[in-house]
């Protein structure tokens, strides 16, 4: 199994660049969790577990987004009725992943990497997932600035968690492993700045469709 020993941004400025992110969005995360709590039952904060490097779970936090005690197919389309209408406002704006800036802090995850998947959806015989599962995971990279608006993708098929695991989890994973050969410092900045742009601009990234799959992950 080869791993990618490619290395980003030093833990050191990572872990200084979200803890200070979280003072400034803490106003932020309090007005949010608030209004989360009081529109629907339930805990504002989300634990879930995913899958981290060389196979280590670990507990994702995220703003809660769906009403509780509903069970589902484990990838959300945009059409799911298990959103509430303020989860759907924070899953648009990307306001409900900003505690995973904590994430980064306790060493989960960096700030750049592939997104972390559910255990369930990971195949260890996979050598592709080898690869992945060397790093650590992230809050954003290229492949997921490309499919921002994915949800809005998925729910553009019947049978989503199908179209996910059979069509475009192999899509995301071949552009991981590109991703991470080339990775440096210098594109875990350029990456950090994009995502930025795009969370504060969100129309600048259009739904894909297939054709831009297949330009956006070349063979």
């Amino acid at each position: 199994m080869r791993e990618l020993i490619r290395k980003g941004l030093p833990r050191s400025i990572q872990v200084l660049f979200a803890l200070s992110a979280l003072l400034l969005l803490l106003p932020l995360l309090i007005a949010a969790g608030l209004a989360v709590k009081l529109t629907s039952r339930g805990t504002f904060l989300f634990r879930q577990r995913r899958m981290g490097r060389h196979g280590k779970e670990f507990t994702l936090y995220k703003l809660r987004t769906m009403y509780t005690g509903n069970d589902g197919p484990l990838v959300t389309a945009s059409s799911d009725c298990r959103v509430t209408a303020v989860g759907r406002f924070l899953r648009k704006t990307k306001i409900d992943e900003m505690p995973q800036f904590w994430n980064v802090v306790i060493g989960d995850m960096d700030l750049i990497g592939p997104r972390p998947e559910v255990p369930a959806l990971v195949d260890f015989s996979d050598p592709v997932w080898g690869q992945i599962l060397s790093v650590r995971p992230g809050l954003s990279d290229p492949i997921t600035l490309s499919l921002r608006n994915e949800e809005a993708l998925l729910g553009k098929y019947e049978n989503h968690p199908s179209f996910y695991k059979d069509v475009l989890q192999p899509l995301k994973m071949k552009g991981y492993v590109r991703c991470l050969e080339q990775r440096s410092w210098r594109s875990d900045l350029k990456m950090i700045v994009q995502t930025a742009r795009f969370i504060l601009i969100p129309g600048a990234v259009p739904v894909p469709n297939n054709e831009d799959l297949q330009l956006a992950f070349p063979d």
